[in-house]
């Protein structure tokens, strides 16, 4: 009698459509015309949006998010999640000016104080991101409930350092750190070239190195890539090494912007991140992402917060509300992506 066919041989045997390479092509432009319709919006809601002043503020604030958004588009490529990002930038920015105010009177400079302290904020970053990456990998534990934990870990200890309020820099240090922020280059504040430099290194990284490839082969399939000779957890650590990087990075520069660290330091930045990853087209399931997206995601969302602001078409204490939605209509149509 002949056989009935099985599940899986019917699967097999319907053909998968592939799409047009215009439609390819036109998902992947998608951040990019987006960006531009709403830049175009902006400029007809309110003049002042097209200002070069406007314009530097803008991609001044998208500096911070869009650095740790390189960092984890990493770690989203690759299948993981990072929910305490805020946090841990909080956390380091108190410990960045406790040390700087620690060793400053120490120091025949300020400006070593201040070296030091930059130098901090990139260790404990690196330290955070490789408890992550340990707990997952060596742990066995999700991403989602060890950054969920430490996300409260990080905040309450700053919390704690700053008695519920406010740790500040000394003056005479605030002095010669504030050019990190404030001071600019051909036009250009110094934290956009810093994002910009960040971003370049980082596509270079995903798309020209076997470590990127591995990110996305691990995101895409983790068990071939196993089967594949690839050393997946040291692949995820390191993933999550470059992001607690990156947030070292960008707090570097934030901590000169106020001078001081509170509870509220950093806080939303994990969403803001994560949409602007997803928003720059990286799927969230993991396996394809690029950081050029990412960057585009990062400020399209800032200026979609800058629109706002300025028209007040709703309230700015919705603005995470909007990020929020955004993250789940992207997320919504990226359901049938494969």
């Amino acid at each position: 009698m002949p056989q009935e066919p099985t599940e899986s041989s019917a699967a097999t045997a319907v053909p998968v459509m592939a799409r047009p390479h215009w439609y390819t092509q036109l998902q992947s432009l998608g951040p990019v015309i987006g960006l531009v319709l709403l830049c175009i919006a902006g400029t007809l809601l309110n003049s002042n949006f097209a200002d070069v002043d406007n314009i530097t503020n803008v991609l001044t604030r998208t500096a911070f998010i869009g650095i740790i958004a390189v960092g984890m588009c990493f770690v989203i490529v690759s299948g993981g999640i990072d929910l305490s990002v805020g946090s841990m930038a909080a956390l380091i920015a108190g410990s960045v000016i406790m040390t700087m105010n620690a060793v400053g009177p120490l120091l025949p400079s300020p400006l070593l104080a201040v070296a030091l302290g930059m130098g901090v904020a990139l260790v404990l970053g690196a330290l955070f991101g490789l408890a992550h990456g340990l707990l997952i990998t060596k742990g066995r534990i999700e991403p989602f409930i060890v950054t969920l934990g430490t996300l409260g870990i990080y905040r309450a200890y700053l919390t704690y350092f700053s008695n519920g309020g406010a740790i500040t820099l000394d003056n005479d240090l605030s002095d010669v750190y504030s050019p990190v922020y404030y001071a600019a280059f051909l036009g250009l504040p110094v934290p956009v070239w810093v994002f910009l430099f960040v971003a370049l290194l980082g596509g270079l990284i995903l798309k020209r190195t076997a470590f990127g490839r591995y990110v996305q082969a691990i995101g895409s399939n983790e068990q071939v890539a196993r089967y594949a000779a690839v050393n997946v957890d040291r692949v995820k650590t390191l993933t999550y090494v470059l992001l607690g990087m990156c947030v070292g990075i960008a707090t570097l520069l934030y901590v000169p912007r106020l001078g001081s660290a509170t509870p509220n330091t950093g806080l939303l930045w994990e969403l803001e991140a994560i949409a602007a990853v997803i928003v720059g087209g990286t799927a969230l399931k993991g396996g394809a992402g690029s950081i050029t997206g990412t960057v585009i995601g990062a400020i399209l969302l800032s200026v979609i917060s800058n629109i706002l602001n300025l028209t007040s078409i709703i309230s700015v204490y919705l603005n995470a509300a909007v990020q929020g939605f955004v993250i789940i209509s992207v997320a919504f149509m990226q359901r049938s992506r494969r």
